[in-house]
């Protein structure tokens, strides 16, 4: 199968793949999951989604995606990393060593606690949308540190939840599991995508939570 231009990826390792997927078809963007090298060709974007930082650090050496990530972003594939994707994308971790460290950010892994320490809330975030967004952070690092090149998107209390540079977009909590499209409508501008604008908070009223499941092969 031939690629499809101007396309956004999803890494599909580990993690909310399927959720990302849904959302971006609802933007209106082509996206398809990614598994091996060859099918970063043609994107536009990668969102490397919400997991497990460690498991996916793994996986990316295995299945040799980490040097072929690394080039596809030197030759100007846009990135956002959600949760995880933001820890293996940030320059420095508190107490353990980066990954990829293209994002001059320091990031704190699971600052907030365990995973009975999840919550949901709404904030503003007036680049991304003009409404308060709602937000679902799942046993979320925190930004503790932007470099001077690097702008908050959404910034609260001690720490900032949403930043980006030129090149990256990062998210320590979980756009894909919220009714929300407005930060995939963000990213796909970035990534240089047409998508229709809107002026809320982006909700979907067709979205539910299970929405995601339309992905799954059934038997």
């Amino acid at each position: 199968m031939s690629p499809t231009v101007g396309a956004i990826g999803v890494l599909d390792l580990q993690g909310g793949v399927q959720e990302h997927l849904d959302h971006l078809q609802r933007t209106g963007v082509a996206a398809r999951p990614v598994k091996h090298a060859a099918e970063l060709a043609g994107l536009a974007g990668l969102i490397i989604p919400g997991g497990e930082s460690t498991c996916l650090a793994r996986l990316l050496t295995i299945f040799g995606l980490r040097a072929a990530i690394e080039q596809a972003y030197g030759e100007g594939l846009k990135l956002w990393g959600t949760c995880a994707g933001a820890i293996l994308l940030a320059r420095e971790n508190v107490g353990e060593a980066p990954f990829f460290g293209l994002i001059d950010i320091t990031v704190n892994r699971n600052a907030f606690g365990s995973q009975l320490d999840s919550f949901q809330c709404e904030a503003l975030a007036p680049a991304v949308a003009r409404e308060p967004i709602p937000l679902t952070f799942i046993r979320a690092p925190k930004i503790v540190r932007i470099g001077s090149d690097v702008q908050a998107l959404l910034q609260t209390d001690d720490y900032v939840a949403a930043a980006e540079d030129t090149r990256i977009l990062v998210t320590v909590f979980h756009p894909e599991l919220t009714p929300s499209l407005a930060f995939h409508r963000y990213f796909a501008r970035k990534c240089g995508l047409s998508v229709a604008e809107a002026d809320d908070a982006g909700l979907d009223p067709g979205w539910t939570p299970l929405s995601w499941t339309r992905f799954t092969p059934h038997a």
